[in-house]
């Protein structure tokens, strides 16, 4: 039987190079100074992202775009503040000025990733990463539980709480 993947002749990427498309097409547009075509850029690049990674990647590309942004805004900044007279005033306000300018484009992006991801099967990804971590839990940490979904009672052994005495008991003297 031929499998989705198989069926789809194309380019396919891992999270990570979706993650770096993400970054680098976002980074070359930097440069341009205006927030409108830095947001568009970052909104097209997510969503081409998401349309090329592999489905199993989809989880990993889905919780980047935030990063992604803030570390292009960062490398933006920091290039933009050589030759100020305080680097340090000069990157806080810098980056302080990107990433609220660009706010809505990022909320944005990230909302469009999370659409895409979720039409090309993201709730199948999130319910294998559950049943593989369910998987992989030993038995021993496993709680049992009542038919009511409730975990058992599970008594402290005897003894537990007692408190100890060490040494012979005293003497009581009348």
């Amino acid at each position: 039987m031929v499998t989705q993947e198989q069926a789809r002749p194309g380019v396919r990427l891992t999270a990570r190079g979706a993650i770096a498309l993400i970054f680098v097409i976002t980074l070359a547009s930097e440069p341009t100074g205006s927030t409108l075509i830095v947001g568009l850029v970052f909104c097209l690049a997510c969503v081409a992202g998401v349309l090329l990674v592999q489905p199993r990647d989809l989880l990993p590309l889905v919780v980047t775009p935030p990063l992604i942004f803030f570390a292009a805004s960062l490398i933006s900044a920091v290039v933009g503040t050589f030759g100020a007279p305080s680097m340090v005033q000069a990157l806080g306000l810098g980056l302080f000025t990107s990433l609220s300018a660009a706010a809505p484009w990022l909320f944005g992006g990230s909302a469009l990733v999370l659409g895409a991801a979720w039409w090309r099967g993201l709730p199948a990804a999130v319910s294998e990463l559950r049943a593989e971590l369910r998987a992989s839990r030993p038995a021993a940490e496993a709680k049992p539980r009542q038919p009511t979904g409730e975990p058992a009672f599970a008594p402290e052994p005897e003894g537990y709480f007692e408190p100890r005495v060490y040494g012979s008991p005293r003497e009581q003297k009348d």
